[in-house]
């Protein structure tokens, strides 16, 4: 396994000298996002990463390789490739055999992170259960992957183009915590409050990292959801997204539009019915995911070194 993996020499270093890292997908720079947000976004959120006392690892497939840690002509490459294919679990064997490039979803992400040791993740949304899954039966790779892979996932709870409801009761069959950061409520992506409750709220980096290093100290495998909603004065009016979302999955379903394009397309045609708007709030998410992500990561490498 470890022959696949290629850490940038900012990560080596992290790596050589104990200090914590942070793992970060690379779908949201090829599918989440336009060029040239995505990669400027992308350098904004490993700079807040590094400010707050951790590394940076933005976890890519290229030339065979899972690449910890990207340059910045590997952003670049990421950024403008309209050939970057969606990595998930099911994907990434064939991605590497291949040698094509790949961008990382949450699931592959988790595998890699845990491949090269990282314990914290830190995403936009994680996927979940989509709506008409009782017929389609289409659920997020994602959430099989928090059950069995050891990594703390941070983000800001679940993308509310999913059934919110369902996906927390599967995470809740597969034994995976939900844990809330400054609010009992699990948020919504675009909005703070999605109208159901996370198992826990712990407000702490050192509450977080104690609950997460005492799970695995159990030997209960498997990731934790640490959700963090966006920040008010970025989050979108509920009644506005959810009528926005409402429009844009009618508009999905006419046009066929399923599997693994179902959320790009959301995405997408949800920032051109919000004039940009729904971008600028997924862009101040994903930084507000950082800064917790990093700190969380700072607390758990100190809570297994306490003389750090």
């Amino acid at each position: 396994m470890q022959s696949f993996l290629l850490f940038s020499p900012e990560v080596a270093a992290a790596r050589a000298a104990g200090k914590p890292v942070v793992a970060l997908e690379s779908t949201i720079i090829s599918h989440g996002m336009p060029y040239p947000q995505n990669v400027r976004t992308a350098r904004e959120v490993e700079q807040i990463i590094r400010d707050a006392g951790a590394v940076p690892a933005t976890i890519a497939i290229i030339d065979g390789n899972i690449c910890v840690g990207l340059s910045e002509q590997q952003l670049e490459l990421l950024g403008a490739s309209p050939d970057a294919m969606k990595v998930s679990r099911r994907d990434l064997p064939y991605v590497l055999s291949t040698g094509k490039l790949g961008a990382t979803t949450v699931a592959a992400t988790m595998i890699c992170a845990q491949l090269a040791g990282i314990e914290v993740f830190v995403t936009g949304g994680i996927g979940g259960v989509h709506r008409g899954a009782e017929t389609s039966f289409d659920i997020s790779a994602d959430l099989q992957e928090l059950a069995h892979t050891s990594v703390a996932v941070v983000c800001a709870g679940v993308k509310s183009i999913l059934d919110i409801g369902l996906t927390l009761e599967y995470l809740e069959t597969q034994g995976v915590p939900v844990v809330s950061v400054g609010q009992p409520g699990f948020p919504a992506f675009f909005t703070r409050e999605s109208g159901f409750q996370a198992d826990f709220q712990l407000d702490t980096p050192q509450e977080q990292a104690a609950f997460i290093r005492t799970k695995w100290q159990l030997g209960m495998a498997g990731g934790v959801v640490v959700s963090n909603p966006v920040p008010g004065e970025s989050a979108m009016p509920a009644d506005e997204i959810d009528a926005i979302i409402a429009q844009a999955l009618g508009e999905a379903e006419q046009q066929g539009v399923k599997g693994k394009a179902v959320t790009p397309f959301l995405l997408a045609r949800i920032k051109e019915l919000t004039q940009g708007r729904s971008l600028a709030t997924n862009i101040a998410l994903v930084k507000h995911n950082a800064l917790v992500g990093a700190r969380l990561a700072v607390a758990l490498n100190a809570n297994a070194n306490p003389a750090a």
